[in-house]
């Protein structure tokens, strides 16, 4: 683990997810096909994995194609299926030598059949991995794992293994695509817009956000810095008041040690 002088030691978000947003608008500034801002965006997803394993994050998420994404034009989709076929097939070696597990979450039956084969084959061959673990949300939209829980949870209670009023969070949880992962600690939008876009909905209550104008083609290893730094400035309280974090509770006759 390398730890920047910027950053404070002991104070890495275990969970970091990003919007990986700004790869068609940083393509057409240049006068270059959407297609292009993708390829480049590979570039960044390689150096993220990277500076992320250094950093000492347990987890990463990118979110690398939604459900909505199937509705853009036939060739960007085709583009970024090859993309994502090429990604997987040339990172495996890397991810094996620095002990990351590949992970994904979202409807990855939709994903074409032989980049659902090459997906599989790599998070199998990175089971074991233990260092950290990269999570690519694909064909992933929140409303859609959230309804999946509610019919599975829904479906549980109809069989007689569950009652209503034991479901509670943690049944919640643990019908989401995420089940097992923490929830995440900081979740980075590039490109500059201020939305959610449907990542991470029910996981996302208390995750800081920091939003960057600047696109995925350029997000490289300093502005992951420049966020995790950011993210360190705030005082995390879940619901509490700053007091409270700040002062530890008053000690009485009930809670002396």
């Amino acid at each position: 683990m390398t730890i920047p002088k910027q950053l404070q030691h002991g104070a890495i978000p275990n969970h970091v997810a990003i919007i990986m947003d700004g790869n068609g608008r940083w393509a057409q500034k240049r006068g270059l096909i959407r297609v292009m801002g993708h390829k480049i965006g590979v570039e960044s997803v390689q150096n993220i994995v990277k500076a992320s394993r250094q950093l000492g994050i347990k987890v990463l998420t990118l979110y690398a194609f939604s459900s909505e994404n199937w509705q853009r034009p036939a060739p960007e989709v085709k583009t970024l299926m090859t993309l994502l076929k090429t990604y997987l097939q040339k990172e495996l070696d890397n991810l094996t030598k620095n002990n990351i597990r590949l992970q994904s979450i979202g409807q990855r039956e939709k994903l074409p059949p032989d980049v659902l084969e090459i997906l599989e084959n790599t998070i199998s061959k990175t089971a074991n991995n233990t260092e950290m673990v990269l999570n690519l949300a694909l064909s992933y939209g929140s409303r859609n794992e959230i309804t999946q829980a509610m019919r599975a949870i829904a479906a549980e209670c109809l069989n007689g293994n569950l009652l209503p009023e034991q479901i509670d969070e943690k049944t919640i949880n643990n019908h989401l695509y995420t089940a097992g992962f923490p929830d995440p600690d900081l979740i980075i939008r590039t490109g500059g817009e201020s939305r959610l876009s449907n990542f991470l909905l029910w996981q996302a209550s208390y995750a800081e956000i920091y939003i960057t104008d600047t696109p995925w083609p350029n997000f490289r290893r300093d502005n992951l810095i420049k966020a995790i730094a950011n993210y360190q400035k705030r005082q995390r309280r879940f619901g509490k008041t700053s007091e409270q974090i700040i002062s530890p509770p008053a000690q009485g006759p009930f809670n002396e040690k």
